[in-house]
């Protein structure tokens, strides 16, 4: 009778495990539903540039300008004669094109998203399963730059990736799962 009760213990005691697709299917998910991203603040409205300080930061506006993502009005210029020194007050708008990168936006600053992360299929999912409810899971994400990325001041150029490590417990009725 003992032994048919060990048993009996034993075969209702189910030991799930997960294996690389199957975290990396759980990973996807999440990242689908939250993605994970960089951001920054951008300034629009009404900026000033002078000619030879500020003409890199006029170009970045200006390629914005160029891929509809914001319109560029000049609204004065001053030009000094016979001197390179002169300056240009332009309005800049957001477009609705720019609306997908655009998180949060005030009266003349928006925080838009600087750099992507996805999912990288080149590099496996490393995982480690801790006990039979929870596993460490640790993926690599590739970085793709939006076209407000030239605006980061604190670029880091290092790597095209990042590494991050996610866990995962088991859930009864929905299976495995991102644990926050």
């Amino acid at each position: 009778i003992l032994s048919l009760i060990i048993i009996s213990f034993a075969g209702c005691k189910t030991k799930v495990t997960i294996n690389q697709d199957e975290a990396g299917e759980v990973i996807t998910d999440y990242l689908k539903a939250n993605p994970e991203y960089k951001t920054i603040r951008f300034k629009f409205g009404e900026i000033k540039f002078n000619s030879t300080n500020d003409l890199f930061e006029l170009g970045k506006y200006k390629s914005l300008a160029s891929k509809g993502l914001v319109t560029l009005n000049l609204k004065e210029a001053k030009k000094k004669f016979l001197s390179k020194d002169s300056s240009f007050v332009y309005q800049i708008n957001l477009t609705d094109k720019a609306s997908p990168l655009v998180l949060k936006q005030d009266a003349d600053r928006a925080t838009v998203k600087a750099v992507e992360y996805v999912l990288a299929d080149e590099k496996p999912v490393n995982f480690e399963q801790v006990n039979s409810s929870t596993a460490k899971v640790t993926v690599s994400l590739k970085m793709i730059t939006t076209d407000f990325e030239p605006f980061d001041k604190e670029a880091n150029k290092n790597s095209n990736f990042i590494t991050k490590t996610y866990k995962l417990k088991l859930d009864k009725e929905e299976g495995w799962r991102l644990q926050k």
